[in-house]
């Protein structure tokens, strides 16, 4: 499938009685690339799991391409053409590698694996480890490559880098970005790492308690320092 536009409007969402979210409204075209900036514990990870559809919606909806994918649940989102690699990795522990990669061939052939395997191939190496084995660089590398096999058109990433040493970022990033320069899929990318998320936006939203507080393309908040510095409390080379 080709990728599609995924429009939010005024999402509101959270976990049980408790509000994270409000408010929230973007949209990212086919084949863009937008990353979530903010603090820890502002509701970037509750974002990406709200467009999966795995809190409890409050209000708002979520489109993808044409289609009002707010109502449906979490694995019809998947095979409407959403992909989610959460920031807990969730792999098969007790599955080898390509067991793993099996799961998420949804009934397609095989040979099918070769691509990822081409793309990482570490995991070709790994293929008969289970995921016990696997080190973080390694689980990071198959949970994505598990949800590329299920040819999602809007990619959500939730701090894929995290704890990572920085040659498997390097590795992990070049990959991404490869898959976001082919037009093939729309990416939303949430990444603590400012340099690098920066480097691959098109447009940049920045979350704060809930709520969006910046929006706008990534050279433009690069370019100013003190703004990133109040948004974020860091600093920028």
């Amino acid at each position: 499938m080709p990728a599609a536009r995924l429009e939010v409007e005024r999402l509101a969402a959270g976990y049980g009685s408790v509000s994270i979210l409000s408010d929230i409204s973007f949209a990212v075209p086919a084949g863009g690339r937008l990353t979530v900036l903010g603090r820890n514990g502002v509701g970037k990870t509750t974002l990406l799991a709200s467009l999966m559809g795995l809190t409890t919606h409050k209000g708002g909806a979520v489109r993808l391409g044409d289609r009002d994918v707010t109502g449906l649940r979490t694995f019809a989102r998947a095979a409407a053409g959403l992909g989610y690699v959460p920031q807990t990795r969730d792999v098969f522990r007790s599955l080898t590698v390509e067991e793993n990669l099996f799961t998420g061939l949804k009934g397609r052939p095989r040979t099918e694996l070769e691509s990822v395997y081409a793309m990482f191939p570490r995991l070709a190496e790994r293929r008969n480890h289970g995921g016990m084995q696997l080190s973080g660089g390694e689980q990071q590398m198959l949970s994505l490559a598990r949800t590329l096999l299920g040819k999602p058109q809007v990619l959500l990433l939730d701090e894929p880098l995290e704890g990572l040493a920085p040659v498997i970022c390097d590795q992990l990033m070049e990959t991404i970005v490869k898959l976001a320069q082919s037009g093939e899929m729309t990416v939303v990318l949430v990444e603590q790492q400012i340099e690098r998320a920066l480097d691959f936006a098109d447009d940049v939203m920045v979350i704060e308690r809930g709520r969006i507080v910046w929006q706008g393309q990534g050279a433009q908040l690069r370019a100013d320092r003190e703004l990133v510095d109040s948004l974020l409390g860091v600093g920028i080379g």
